[in-house]
């Protein structure tokens, strides 16, 4: 118990670099995952089957792999970037390709009827996709873009292997020292799991605020 509360400070520490990455990763993923999304809704030629790649690499792969890929492998290209930068651009890749199956289907599941009553109105299509047709949709996404931001919250655990100085890699400096692995593990997991739930709660109200929304 004495080295959990030694070394608390020092992990709790080390967590504001997870959320650092979860969050900056899934504002990027966000971005990329509506953008696929509307490319492969709306058939936009040459963009749609790069999306689709992109969408079945990134599924098709392992995260630690990509992670090796831009921090180990894009530098024999020239394309040499740090730790924490290669981290958020394999987070953001990969949590983008699963957010835009989400946001896909969120898309297709707005009333066609929605479409052509704003084409009716003389906008274009793609002023009815932004203010009628992914505002609706981002509503009906929001249980799956809060599940994957808890996934990714985890799966900064895997940027450790590239010397990002996160939970993990946090908990393993201390169990270095200390020989102590089954004590600093089950602190590190314990913080992960306070994280996960305090956005668990965040996520639960923030659908209510967009369910009353509906409502009204």
């Amino acid at each position: 118990m004495s080295l959990m509360v030694s070394s608390f400070s020092y992990l709790a520490e080390a967590s504001l670099m997870t959320v650092f990455l979860s969050v900056v990763s899934i504002a990027f993923g966000l971005v990329l995952g509506l953008l696929a999304a509307v490319v492969r809704v709306a058939k936009v030629p040459v963009a749609d089957p790069i999306a689709r790649v992109y969408i079945s690499v990134m599924r098709g792969t392992p995260l630690l792999v990509q992670i090796f890929i831009v921090y180990f492998g894009l530098p024999q290209v020239g394309l040499v970037f740090g730790p924490i930068t290669s981290a958020i651009i394999a987070l953001s890749l990969n949590v983008g390709a699963y957010l835009s199956e989400s946001f896909r289907a969120a898309l297709e599941s707005v009333d066609r009827g929605q479409m052509d009553a704003a084409l009716s109105l003389s906008m274009t299509y793609w002023q009815a996709m932004r203010r009628i047709i992914v505002p609706q949709s981002f509503r009906t996404a929001l249980p799956t873009i809060g599940n994957s931001y808890i996934s990714l919250l985890k799966d900064t655990s895997l940027v450790s292997v590239i010397t990002v100085q996160e939970l993990l890699r946090a908990a393993s400096v201390v169990i270095a020292r200390t020989y102590r692995p089954l004590t600093l593990y089950v602190e590190a997991a314990a913080i992960y799991w306070v994280l996960s739930s305090a956005f668990s709660l965040l996520q639960q109200r923030v659908e209510r605020m967009a369910s009353k929304h509906v409502r009204r």
